[in-house]
């Protein structure tokens, strides 16, 4: 059998079949390893460049379901720490040095997320809108990796850390900040016109020792101390917001009705002349609800000479709300009401021209301009929202 000829160069000389350099290339492992390593760290990036748009969107409202997302990105978290240590990179000194660190950083923003979620519950319970909350666009956004590692999946994931657990701080601030704000505010109106509010004064505030370096700035005593001071301006506004109902600044009276006669010196309606009005008068069609314009106990319920038919409602704040000229009773002496309960009927019993209900604001036997009680409610009412 005739063996087959070689391919042979230009010339006729056969090509050689030995000592041919062999060639190079990138080994296909490290092909695949780069581009996975590359591929994580765009999404952790993305990851990262994402979440300041889910705190804002948490506090515009949708709070249980950006509570719910935010979660799942800490489980997410968890997972990539968790993988990164399972990686065979791993194994240098300092790359699992700064996985201890991350991991560690990952169950103190866990914790943090919790308090905060806390926090935002009790927020909303107590109307503070948190669409004013949001951290300004970009408040968080860290342009260089916090780590020095020079690995991607290692500084993408230690600056999402980072982030996450800005803006979880910059949250609870900004709660406590509001709290603050609205119970001053309303300390300040309350005391206005008169009344004097007593708060509660949160934990003993005794403290002491020698001063000594901060070991870090998000310890857990550090985070809890912080959640509990949010808690107490929370607990303060509370009390604040519920010491407005037992202040008479609320309307007695809804629905078709005009103020008629304001407080202090009038024209009398019966002798022309000149004289002292202690209330404020809202005409009104006879029958229509009388509300008690704030929480208290039902003190008096009879006549009196010149107001006819009458309702007394006396205050925790000291105060006597006084309705008057009524044509009947929906309340009886001992009775507890609240803000808004029905205890009378408008009527034109006793020194009246015509139905309308007779609005009087006292401090022990002094009438008070009701007008100025009532004014402040609207600003207190806006206040809350």
């Amino acid at each position: 059998m005739r063996k087959k000829p070689s391919f042979a160069r230009s010339g006729g000389t056969p090509a050689p079949t030995h000592n041919r350099p062999a060639r190079t290339g990138i080994r296909p492992a490290l092909f695949y390893g780069m581009f996975a390593l590359l591929l994580t760290g765009n999404a952790l990036t993305a990851t990262a460049l994402l979440l300041t748009p889910d705190i804002a969107r948490l506090f515009s409202g949708q709070t249980d379901e950006l509570i719910d997302a935010y979660e799942d990105r800490l489980a997410q978290l968890r997972v990539e720490v968790d993988r990164l240590h399972s990686r065979s990179y791993a194994q240098a000194g300092d790359i699992n040095l700064q996985l201890q660190e991350l991991s560690q950083q990952q169950e103190v923003l866990l914790e943090q997320h919790q308090l905060v979620r806390l926090l935002v519950d009790k927020a909303d319970q107590l109307g503070i809108e948190t669409a004013a909350l949001a951290p300004p666009a970009g408040e968080f956004t860290i342009a260089a990796p916090l780590t020095a590692s020079g690995n991607p999946d290692v500084d993408a994931t230690a600056v999402a850390i980072a982030q996450m657990m800005g803006e979880t701080q910059f949250a609870m601030s900004a709660i406590s900040e509001a709290a603050i704000s609205r119970t001053d505010s309303i300390v300040a109106e309350l005391s206005n016109i008169g009344i004097r509010i007593a708060l509660p004064e949160g934990e003993l505030a005794g403290m002491g020792g020698p001063l000594l370096p901060a070991a870090g700035v998000m310890t857990g005593t550090g985070m809890i101390d912080d959640a509990n001071a949010v808690m107490t301006a929370l607990v303060r506004y509370q009390a604040a917001r519920e010491s407005i109902e037992s202040a008479p600044v609320h309307m007695p009276i809804s629905g078709n009705f005009r103020q008629s006669s304001g407080f202090g010196n009038r024209k009398d309606p019966f002798s022309g002349g000149r004289a002292f009005h202690s209330g404020l008068d809202f005409a009104a069609p006879s029958g229509s609800i009388v509300y008690s314009a704030a929480t208290g106990i039902v003190t008096f319920v009879g006549t009196r000479s010149g107001y006819g038919n009458v309702v007394e409602v006396t205050h925790s704040s000291g105060l006597v709300s006084r309705y008057a000229h009524l044509s009947g009773f929906l309340s009886k002496e001992g009775q507890a009401v609240t803000t808004g309960t029905p205890i009378a009927k408008v009527g034109s019993t006793g020194r009246s021209t015509g139905p309308h209900l007779h609005f009087e604001v006292r401090k022990g036997d002094a009438p008070l301009d009701p007008i100025k009680y009532l004014n402040a409610g609207k600003r207190l009412l806006g206040l809350m929202g």
